[in-house]
């Protein structure tokens, strides 16, 4: 007898190995399934989790923060912001959940906010100022919808005061990487240097947006579109490839990358080849042209002053890239 398990949802991804797997839950943010799909475990856990989920409590911040990932406000955010916002927002849930709404207007409570935001930055004060940020969102959300009447967390400032402006991947480091990455991880790098986009927009772009001497694309947040002129050694390396996808960046097996997939190899591509301290996201800060130039008013100043030493370096990121391949 087939039995119909309602609300279960379901992600598979792409392991370190390449290959496939997929993991089941009881619903959209639940426990996950125990046990091989209709199997008597498998129900069995889908209905211990059932038997478990109690309706929020009205009058409590869990019902606005359940109400929040219902809205569009939040089904609009880019897929890695939503991603992002669903673990903060459990986070939030396990201290917070039961907290009353009632207690908003109390003078005491942006204290206790503030407090466990300090508790969270022993960790990490990037994090802890990223779940007070989810935190003031949801609440000027129920604001706007008369479910609370204030927001204690509005205009909470910043712990985390660090910047990452001077991680730039250094001639060196490209030439390194180039040489003893991977060469499916070749073509990335070279984007990420002369486009200045983030991780995601590179990962979905698709070989239509490329005509040949411009980049086309639509950024997944904010939604603005730029065009971004494609520079010599950019233009050689697109021109070279093999398409073996409608999107560019592929797996070594000719597949769309997953985000997960490719931090993961990226990752470990990074420690093979030696590089140390800065991340695929600092390669936005070290772009050679295009949008990145336009964005930095200094690498215009040294484009202007140093043009003879990028087209040097230019020279050997084409070479070193030929040779690797």
């Amino acid at each position: 007898m087939r039995v119909r398990l309602k609300g279960i949802n379901s992600i598979t991804k792409t392991l370190a190995d390449g290959s496939k797997r997929t993991y089941y839950y009881a619903w959209k943010g639940g426990p996950s399934l125990r046990g091989e799909v209709g199997s008597a475990q498998f129900v069995a856990s889908y209905n211990a989790a059932v038997a478990q989920k109690v309706a929020p409590l009205r009058g409590t911040l869990l019902s606005v923060l359940q109400g929040y990932q219902a809205s569009e406000d939040f089904i609009g955010l880019a897929p890695r912001s939503r991603s992002d916002y669903v673990g903060k927002i459990k986070l939030i849930e396990r201290d917070f959940g039961d907290f009353p709404l009632s207690a908003m207007t109390d003078v005491r409570t942006r204290g206790i906010f503030k407090a466990w935001r300090e508790r969270l930055a022993a960790s990490s004060r990037r994090q802890a100022d990223y779940a007070w940020v989810v935190l003031a969102r949801v609440l000027s959300w129920g604001m706007d919808r008369g479910l609370v009447a204030a927001n204690p967390c509005a205009r909470g400032g910043r712990l985390y005061r660090g910047s990452r402006a001077d991680k730039v991947w250094t001639a060196d480091d490209e030439a390194t990487f180039l040489e003893r990455a991977p060469a499916h991880l070749h073509l990335p790098l070279l984007l990420a240097l002369w486009t200045g986009q983030r991780q995601g927009d590179l990962l979905r772009l698709s070989w239509s947006a490329y005509d040949g001497k411009h980049i086309r694309l639509r950024q997944s947040k904010g939604g603005t579109r730029v065009v971004i002129p494609v520079g010599a050694p950019l233009k050689a390396a697109l021109d070279a490839a093999l398409k073996r996808s409608p999107i560019m960046l592929t797996t070594s097996e000719g597949k769309p990358w997953t985000p997960d997939g490719f931090r993961a190899s990226w990752g470990k591509a990074c420690k093979r080849a030696g590089i140390v301290g800065v991340t695929f996201h600092d390669l936005r800060g070290t772009p050679r042209s295009g949008a990145g130039r336009e964005r930095d008013p200094q690498a215009r100043i040294a484009n202007k002053n140093s043009q003879l030493s990028a087209q040097l370096l230019c020279d050997g990121l084409m070479e070193i890239w030929k040779i690797a391949r």
